[in-house]
């Protein structure tokens, strides 16, 4: 029978730009009696990474474009804020008051650009706002390297993100960035229980992980941004989550 434990690191510290994430996981693992092994998964909130790599922006140093101000007297929102989502955006998808669909310049098709204003600290008059790491996927990389070099173990990593989905409520953890495995398991060709084949199948196992990180992670003031998944044993590839990303031609509601 299988098993599966997601255990969430205690007592994490509050990450600042040029933070050393790898290091600090490492403290933490230790101070938690936790002993990484190269199975895990090691499932990261994105805001942490974001914040480790000095990805603020300050609305204060934004001059919204004639494009800005026509989106936001349509939504509703701060002209600043509109220009700042185009700048992180391949195109406007949809929109409506309030919210704004875009295809992220990274693929993703999310609302406001993946940009976050919560569990951000305010100071020096700052209106300070958090965008997505510049590359998750070699955010991945880096920091598994890293572990590997304070702790001689290589776990797999999963950069992860709160979205929300078209047809259902609520926000879900979804992966943005992995490292160390296979994020897509392509069932295609196999069969099932009684010999049919499978034609569509493809499971989102990044995702999947992602998600259940997230329970125990929270969307509020749980302060749980790191997870260890112990108990899944997934094959090394050099994979990321680009391959999670339906291409536009394969997109029948983009």
């Amino acid at each position: 029978m299988g098993e599966l434990s997601l255990l969430s690191l205690r007592d994490f510290p509050l990450i600042e730009p040029g933070d050393d994430l790898a290091r600090i996981i490492s403290a933490v693992c230790q101070k938690n009696s936790i002993l990484l092994q190269n199975d895990d998964v090691l499932v990261l909130a994105q805001k942490i990474v974001s914040k480790a790599e000095n990805r603020y922006a300050d609305l204060n140093e934004i001059t919204p474009s004639e494009e800005a101000f026509d989106l936001a007297q349509k939504t509703g929102k701060d002209p600043r804020h509109v220009e700042l989502v185009l700048s992180q955006s391949r195109r406007v998808v949809r929109y409506r008051p309030g919210v704004i669909i875009v295809e992220h310049k990274l693929g993703f098709v999310h609302a406001n650009a993946g940009i976050d204003h919560s569990n951000i600290k305010q100071h020096d008059g700052k209106e300070l706002l958090l965008l997505l790491p510049e590359d998750p996927d070699k955010s991945a990389r880096v920091l598994r390297e890293n572990i590997k070099r304070h702790l001689g173990v290589t776990p797999r990593i999963i950069i992860n993100d709160s979205f929300g989905r078209a047809w259902r409520h609520g926000t879900c953890g979804i992966a943005i960035g992995c490292a160390g495995f296979a994020p897509l398991n392509d069932l295609r060709g196999k069969t099932d229980l009684f010999g049919n084949i499978l034609e569509i199948t493809q499971v989102g196992i990044a995702d999947e992980i992602a998600a259940a990180a997230s329970l125990l992670m929270g969307q509020a003031a749980e302060g749980s941004p790191v997870v260890v998944v112990r108990g899944l044993h997934l094959a090394e590839t050099e994979d990321n989550c680009q391959m999670l990303i339906r291409s536009a031609d394969e997109d029948l509601f983009r």
